[in-house]
Order: C-alpha cells, then sequence, then structure tokens
C-alpha cells in the first residue's frame, strides 16, 4: 500500500476475496486480457477515429516504455489532467503499466488547486494539453514547477492539427522542469512489471464545498471490482457503445461503470470533449450509443436542445442520471425522449455507490437512488449522535465495503473527521431509507465529500 494510505482490516481482506470481489489483477493487467479476447473490435471513438482493442494495448504498452525512458519510476505519482481524448486513457493505463499512480485532475482546475495537489502527492510529472479553451496549461505547470521542488516533468498534449511549441524533443527551463510532447513519449515495449493488485493503482478527486480537493486513493482490486458490478447491475455487453460526455476524469464517467466498465466487457466508448447538446445528441445518433451519464444539469440542456437537433436517440437504452436529490422530472423526460430506462445514481469517489437497477418498478426509478451496489456493503443512516435512525427518517449516510476507501491520501486529521472508528465513511449526504428498502439521498449536510459526477471547480 502506497505510503500515505489506509489499508483495509485484515478480517475485510478476507471477507473480500473469498467473496469473489477482489480478483488480484491489476488494472492495466486487465487491459491485456481484454486485448486478447477483443482483439479487433473498436474499444475508443474519438471524432472520426477509432482505435481496437489491439492497437490500444500496442499504445499503451509503447507509451509505457516511453514514459520509462523520461525517467518515470515505481510508486511515482503523475498528475492527469487532460480532456476526452483517446491520449487520457492510454496515458493513465501506460502510468498504471510501470507502476506510476495517475492522480485523476478535471480540466476545469486551475493553479491553486493542482499546485496542492503537487503538493500533497509530490507528484514529479504532470500531462495536460498545451492550452485548452484559452487557458495556458503549460504556463501553469511552468508556474508550478518553479515554485517547488518536485514537479519535474511536463508531458504537454497538443490536438489533431495543431503543433507543439517545443517541437518534437525534449526542453528544460531554469528550474530543471523537463518538457516533452505527449506524442513523442513511445519507445519499443519492455518486459512487462510484476505489480500487485493491493497497490494503489490511482489517486481521483473529491470535494466541492469549497475546501481544497481531497485526494482518494483506490486500489487495483477495489476499482477492478467497482466497474465490473456497476457494469454488471445494468447487463452492460460488447454490444453496448458508452458515450464519455461528462468529464472522464470524474468518477461517474470513468468507473460507475464508465469507461472501464465498459471496456471489461468488450464494448466501445465514445469520447466526447465536451457535454454540448448538439456534438453529444449527434454522437448518439451516429454511433448507435446504447448507454450514457449525464448530470441533471447537462441531461436538462440536451432535452431543451433535442427539437432543433432532430437527433436520433433510438439506440439508447439506458440514461445514468447522477446527482441528489433525484430529479423526478428530468428523468420522466428522459424516459418519455429516448424511449430508454434511466438509472440514478449516488455515490462519491471514496464510496459507496448507491443505484437503480434497470428492473425496478417504474415507480421506484424517479423517486430514490436505488440500493448499493454490492451485496458486502454495510450501510448505516444515523442522527448527530451517530445513532441508527429508523426507515424514513432522514439522517447522515455512512457506508464501508469493498470498494470504500479507509482514509484519504496523507490526511491523517481529516480521516479522524471523515471515518468513524469503525471503519464507516461519513459521506456527509443526508438520507432516508424507503421500506422498501431503497435508499433516498435528500441534500447534504456539515461534511460534503461530493458527488460522483466530479469534484467541484474553482475560477
Amino acid at each position: 500500500m502506497l505510503d500515505g494510505c489506509t489499508p483495509w482490516p485484515e478480517e475485510f481482506v478476507d471477507r473480500y476475496w473469498a467473496a469473489g470481489h477482489w480478483r488480484g489483477n491489476t488494472l492495466d493487467n486487465l487491459l491485456r486480457g481484454w486485448a486478447l479476447a477483443y482483439g479487433p473490435r473498436t474499444a475508443l471513438v474519438h471524432g472520426g477515429s477509432r482505435i481496437t482493442y489491439a492497437a490500444l494495448n500496442r499504445r499503451v504498452d509503447r507509451t509505457a516504455a516511453g514514459f520509462r525512458l523520461r525517467g518515470l519510476r515505481p510508486g511515482q505519482r503523475v498528475l492527469v489532467q487532460l480532456p476526452n481524448v483517446p491520449e487520457f486513457v492510454i496515458t493513465v493505463f501506460a502510468l498504471m503499466r510501470i507502476g506510476v499512480v495517475p492522480v485523476l485532475c478535471p480540466l476545469p482546475q486551475r493553479a491553486s488547486d493542482v499546485a496542492h495537489l503537487v503538493r500533497v502527492t509530490q507528484a514529479v510529472g504532470y500531462v495536460g494539453p498545451s492550452t485548452h479553451d484559452g487557458f495556458d496549461h503549460t504556463a501553469m505547470a511552468a508556474d508550478i514547477a518553479a515554485q517547488g521542488p518536485f514537479l519535474r516533468r511536463v508531458f504537454t498534449y497538443e490536438a489533431p492539427g495543431t503543433s507543439s511549441p517545443f517541437g518534437g524533443g525534449l526542453t528544460t527551463d531554469p528550474a530543471g522542469c523537463h518538457y516533452s510532447p505527449l506524442g513523442s513519449i513511445d519507445a519499443p515495449p519492455e518486459r512487462a512489471l510484476t505489480l500487485s493488485a493491493d497497490d494503489v493503482a490511482l489517486l481521483l478527486l473529491s470535494g466541492d464545498d469549497g475546501a481544497e480537493p481531497r485526494i482518494v486513493p483506490r486500489t487495483h482490486n477495489d476499482y477492478a471490482y467497482q466497474a465490473r458490478a456497476a457494469a454488471e447491475s445494468v447487463a452492460l455487453t460488447e454490444n453496448d457503445v458508452l458515450l464519455a460526455a461528462l468529464p472522464a476524469a470524474s468518477h461517474l464517467a470513468f468507473g460507475c461503470p464508465g469507461i472501464i466498465g465498459a471496456l471489461s466487457v468488450g464494448g466501445a466508448v465514445v469520447l466526447a470533449e465536451a457535454s454540448d447538446p448538439a456534438a453529444c445528441l449527434a454522437a448518439i445518433g451516429r454511433e448507435r450509443v446504447t448507454v450514457t451519464s449525464v448530470t441533471p444539469a447537462v441531461a436538462r440542456l440536451w432535452l431543451d436542445a433535442l427539437a432543433e437537433a432532430r437527433a436520433d436517440l433510438s439506440s439508447l437504452r439506458l440514461v445514468q442520471a447522477g446527482g441528489a436529490p433525484p430529479d423526478r422530472a428530468t428523468a420522466g423526460r428522459i424516459a418519455a425522449a429516448g424511449g430508454c430506462r434511466v438509472q440514478q445514481v449516488f455515490g462519491t469517489a471514496e464510496g459507496p455507490l448507491v443505484l437503480t437497477r434497470p428492473g425496478d418498478p417504474d415507480a421506484t426509478v424517479p423517486a430514490t437512488h436505488g440500493r448499493p451496489l454490492s451485496p458486502d456493503d454495510d450501510i448505516r443512516i444515523v442522527d448527530a449522535e451517530g445513532n441508527d435512525v429508523p426507515d424514513g427518517e432522514p439522517g447522515e449516510l455512512l457506508g464501508r465495503g469493498p470498494y470504500t476507501v479507509r482514509g484519504y491520501y496523507r490526511e491523517p486529521e481529516l480521516d479522524a473527521r471523515s471515518f468513524t472508528a469503525d471503519g464507516y465513511f461519513r459521506t456527509g449526504t443526508l438520507a432516508r431509507r424507503t421500506p422498501d428498502g431503497d435508499l433516498v439521498v435528500t441534500g447534504r449536510g456539515d461534511r460534503t465529500p461530493g458527488p460522483a459526477a466530479g469534484p467541484r471547480t474553482r475560477p
């Protein structure tokens, strides 16, 4: 376990292994298996480009070797702040393949938060666009590198048709930070490293209450289980096409089941760089998208644009709606417009994940968030004194389970406030349990770790 992380107690480790939740395979090694099983099938779609599973795995191999040549080593941390492009998926898997821990950072995060993340994680690298939507990410990285001893490698992504300010090679600034175009990170594959599925696979961000982002360590075992179980909960198959319209670095888009879940079953992932209604609605019709995830705000924008867009949504079978409380009106509009099922989802990067199921009664879906993902999720709803409340009464939602972390990364004081002595995570959200056993998240309490759709952003 990475230094600064809290492991699960042995009795829970044994329980999750015995139940088959944890299977001892790293995410990057799972990709090798998916490439063997689904090699010629399309894995990623971005605009007019398509990448097969076999090609994706080859690019991950060569990028991983290229990162090694640039000096990255197992156990180090690298911030990844990229739009929804194939390079995001390739970079994350390539870093994991050489034992480097990617820190998934949404694009809107700016200098104060990124500098905080570099400082806390002691990140040695940053992968981001040269510029995006008029913001100079390279200049931000250079400023952060000049302020401290950690950040020394910056890899810049350039959109197709644009050129890198560094040309095709390596540039070094006066602070000793090295800059390379991400497209130049390529080398013949090396012998595979032996990595442990108990290790931290990636660091996610949580928190939208105005505080600095909280850093959430997720292991290969727990994140692979979460994505797999979420995919099973919606009967995801190789015939599904998932549209990733929310930021790929967000929890909902990446692993609920998201990109990881779709790849795990041989499905195709369509990467949309923005949730723009015209572009996303057109992509649904063009690529015959079957599953996508939205926030209620994004859903309303799409629905309002439908008449003018004249989009063909007939391929959609499921739309995940992430957020709390449940938005009944929007869920009803989605179902009517797309002729599809809606899945209400609530979760945090820390866990637990609560969602409705496709087979739930029609009255359940718009009004509740359903049930926890895992049969081994322990859920409590408690009052201000920590006592369990009766069904139907509101209280704070607490959870622990095979994909719910036991602590933040290098935050012992925050852990003391956020986790109970027996390992329950205090979500900071108010919820109640219905007589049928479904959960309804109704709002936020005093401590608000943030929704599954991703962390808050700061100007």
